[in-house]
């Protein structure tokens, strides 16, 4: 086992654990991406995800109970470098990246959905992960993102549950050919609908599509969609945050389900 105490700034591999950072296209390019806290590496470990390098601060509290070839003991100041939040525990992680396919999704007999468009800020990606993991969804299903599932932002904002939801990136059109054969039901959610989401039935296969804030769902979603659906707005603002949306829909199609006698998940 590989170990060496880091204590410059300038040290090659501080440089390439702020790189995979701060890139996305160097996170593609190494295939690895970086995972801070222990929580958040267990869940990943869980997942089947592979710990590649391991940097632990013990002026930060860390210690290593991972299984991983090339640990580095790093000083608080160098750690301080890597880290993406102040109230880490000394622990971070570059982890080999793994790819999920809609082939991999397993559908339970009444499959429920969540489906975002071109979604942007990665606050608002991993909020939905929560809902996602909250609710036992079936997958999240991420159409032509703007901010991929690795970004540090992410995982820190889902608490890991990037990790412990089914999600897959893909495209608008393959989504929904995978939709249709499946049998499930997609509803659209947007402003103009003169549906009210609460009055659709969500206990049978369903998938609810949500689109960004600023320009909403794409035509594509509005023309394929089965149903329309919108939440009521009764103040001076126009829209929610796509993440409380998201919830909203969400929650209220568990509450049917839990409510459905016939539901079985």
């Amino acid at each position: 086992m590989q170990r060496e105490i880091i204590t410059s700034l300038q040290n090659e591999k501080i440089k390439n654990a702020v790189l995979l950072r701060e890139k996305s296209r160097e996170r593609s390019r190494q295939m690895l991406f970086p995972v801070e806290g222990k929580r958040e590496i267990n869940m990943a470990v869980s997942a089947g995800y592979e710990v590649e390098t391991l940097f632990v601060c013990p002026e930060s509290g860390g210690k290593n109970d991972f299984a991983c070839n090339h640990v580095y003991e790093v000083s608080g100041k160098v750690f301080e470098k890597i880290a993406c939040r102040e109230d880490s525990d000394g622990l971070l992680a570059l982890m080999k990246m793994k790819t999920r396919s809609l082939h991999d999704i397993n559908l339970s007999p009444a499959p429920f959905i969540i489906v975002l468009e071109a979604v942007e800020k990665p606050g608002n990606l991993g909020a939905i992960l929560r809902t996602a993991d909250a609710a036992n969804v079936d997958a999240v299903i991420v159409c032509d993102p703007k901010s991929d599932l690795f970004n540090p932002n992410v995982i820190r904002s889902s608490l890991g549950c990037v990790f412990t939801v089914n999600t897959v990136t893909c495209t608008s059109e393959q989504t929904f050919e995978w939709l249709k054969k499946n049998d499930i039901t997609v509803y659209a959610a947007e402003l103009e609908s003169s549906q009210w989401y609460y009055n659709e039935d969500y206990t049978k296969s369903s998938a609810i599509v949500v689109g960004t804030e600023s320009t909403g769902l794409s035509d594509f979603w509005l023309r394929k969609a089965d149903k329309r659906i919108k939440i009521p707005m009764k103040g001076k603002a126009d829209s929610l945050n796509v993440s409380v949306s998201t919830a909203i829909i969400t929650f209220e199609a568990m509450r049917q389900r839990c409510l459905s006698t016939n539901f079985i998940h």
